[in-house]
Formats: structure tokens, C-alpha cells, sequence
């Protein structure tokens, strides 16, 4: 491995372990300096702290071509209450792309909504989002989480789905047990890979490498022949060229899903070419761990926080 590449690994790998640190999250958030200057290179990815602005950011959005997911981002939320007004405001934003007649994606975490208190809350808070969903074209989307998550986040998904079949999920193609999660889900629905921004141990994961990109190709492949629809979450270049050489993004089944703010650029020009472009927009305050990993998996995207960071400029994403 050379010497480059070997830093990046590193690299990635402390920013994963800081994105976990509540105290470092506490003491961005209390530290007026720190959190002005992080929240100015969280921008670029986060479309804001209230529902307006990511409305607005989704808005513009859905004008360019560009289908939309939207994210009230946060996790790990351990108070009932906060729980409920997580729930709440996601609920709010439902409400305001119906009234818009918008169509659009919300997702999730359901450690947002209740996973870390009990199943049952999250199951409770997931079904009263999916009946407030109902007879739209809003689908809501459950984005996974840390490896000791998933067997609670997929029970509750499956529980959810049986009542509200619209419901979608995210896989994560790192993890070794996706393979087998996948071919459990019989039932055609929605699915969304993702690699995985998680630090997860060696004898659970692969790491980021040809062999992962191949695992990601070869669930596409079999999520795409169950006969569900498929978000394809990437901006990886050898992944988006071979997806496009086997024809995937020709049927109606299957899209690329990308993250706001994340090389727009290649957005725009895919979609330009004809292929069906999703755009994942977050907004809210709970950005630390968002942009620690936003980082984490591009080390590149470093110099461009710290840019961001400096210039205090406004960020524009060129859309």
C-alpha cells in the first residue's frame, strides 16, 4: 500500500471514530467559534437548519430535472420526547410536500424516531408517518445504521412493510451479512445500496477496494432481478461506468442517488446525458456526524471544508 493511500485509510478511519464522540459533538456545539466555523463547511452538503430552507433547496431541486430525497437528519436520539419531536417535524415536512403536490423521498433513521427507546416506538412513529403518506407520491425511505442496528432496523422495516408496502430500506454493501439480508427480502419493494459510512470491524465489513466494489455490482444485480426498485447510492466513478455498460439505468427499476453538495457536477452532467439522478438533500442542526463522514468517505473533501471554512462564503452547489 502506498504511503498516500495508507494516510487517507487513517484518516478516514479517525474521522469515523470522531463522527461517534458525543463529547466532541457537545463541544462543537457549545464552543461559538468551532461551531460557526464546522457549520460553514457543513453547508455545502446541508441545505440548512429549518424546514423552509430544505424545502426550498429540494424545490430547486425537483426543478432541474433532478428526482428528490429529503432528510430531517439526526439519530441516536435516547429522549422520548425529542423522539416525538423528530416525528413531528418530519410529519410537518410530509405535509408540506403534499400541499406543494411535490413528489419526493423522506428518509430517516428510526433511531431518530424511537429505535434506541424500543422497536415498538419506531414502529409506531414509522406506521403514523407511512398512513400521513398514504395516497401520495411521497415515499418515506429507512437509511440504515451501525451494524448492531440492523437485525432491529430490518424487523421493524419488514413489520412496517407488510402494512405500508411503499416503505423502502438501505442496505449496506460493506457489511458481509447484506447478501443474505437481500435475498431474505422476497417481497419486491424499494432498496436503496449504499457502501457504508460506518467504522465497522474487520470481521464484519470489507473494506473500501475492488472487492467491495464488486459486492455492490453483484447486489445490485440481484436486488434488480427480485424485482425491486433500486436507488443506486454512489458517486464512485467505476461503479456509475458499470452500471451504465450493463444497461441497469435504461429500465424504470433502477436510479442514481446521490448526496447533496457531492461532486454536483457529475450530477449534472449524467443527468444531461438521460439517466434518472436522485438527489439526497439534509437539512437540521444535527450536522456533526453528517459532515464527519461526508468526509470521511472522500478524505479529499477535507480541503474543501477547510476552503469552506476560511472564505465564509456562501456555498453554491451548481446544480
Amino acid at each position: 500500500m502506498n504511503h498516500h493511500l495508507e494516510l487517507e485509510q487513517q484518516l478516514t478511519a479517525a474521522l469515523k471514530s470522531i463522527a461517534r464522540r458525543s463529547d466532541l459533538k457537545a463541544y462543537v456545539e457549545q464552543n461559538p467559534l468551532i461551531n460557526r466555523l464546522l457549520r460553514q463547511a457543513a453547508l455545502r452538503y446541508v441545505a440548512g437548519d429549518s424546514l423552509p430552507e430544505g424545502l426550498g433547496a429540494g424545490k430547486e431541486i425537483l426543478r432541474r430535472g433532478y428526482s428528490l430525497s429529503i432528510e430531517y437528519i439526526g439519530e441516536n436520539t435516547s429522549d422520548a420526547e425529542e423522539c416525538e419531536q423528530a416525528a413531528a417535524e418530519m410529519k410537518a415536512l410530509i405535509q408540506q410536500l403534499k400541499q406543494s403536490e411535490l413528489p419526493g423521498r423522506v428518509s430517516f433513521d428510526l433511531s431518530h424516531i424511537g429505535l434506541m427507546i424500543s422497536p415498538t416506538l419506531a414502529y409506531a412513529n414509522l406506521t403514523e408517518l407511512a398512513r400521513q403518506a398514504e395516497g401520495t407520491q411521497i415515499e418515506l425511505f429507512i437509511s440504515m445504521e451501525e451494524s448492531g442496528k440492523t437485525d432491529d432496523i430490518l424487523s421493524v422495516y419488514k413489520q412496517a412493510a407488510n402494512e405500508y408496502p411503499g416503505i423502502g430500506i438501505t442496505l449496506q454493501a460493506h457489511l458481509n451479512r447484506t447478501p443474505a439480508d437481500l435475498a431474505a427480502l422476497t417481497s419486491p419493494g424499494r432498496i436503496r445500496i449504499v457502501k457504508g459510512a460506518y467504522q465497522e470491524p474487520d470481521h464484519l465489513s470489507l473494506a473500501r477496494s475492488p472487492e467491495l466494489n464488486e459486492r455492490y455490482l453483484n447486489l445490485v444485480e440481484l436486488a434488480i432481478r427480485q424485482g425491486h426498485q433500486v436507488s443506486i447510492a454512489t458517486h464512485d466513478d467505476a461503479i456509475i461506468n458499470a452500471v451504465r455498460e450493463k444497461g441497469w439505468l435504461t429500465s424504470a427499476q433502477a436510479e442514481l442517488e446521490m448526496l447533496y453538495g457531492i461532486r454536483p457536477e457529475l450530477a449534472n452532467r449524467l443527468r444531461s446525458e438521460g439517466n434518472p439522478i436522485r438527489v439526497y438533500v439534509p437539512y437540521g442542526l444535527e450536522w456533526y456526524l453528517y459532515l464527519c463522514h461526508r468526509i470521511a468517505e472522500y478524505p479529499p473533501n477535507l480541503y474543501q471544508a477547510v476552503i469552506d471554512m476560511v472564505s465564509g462564503q456562501g456555498v453554491n452547489n451548481n446544480y
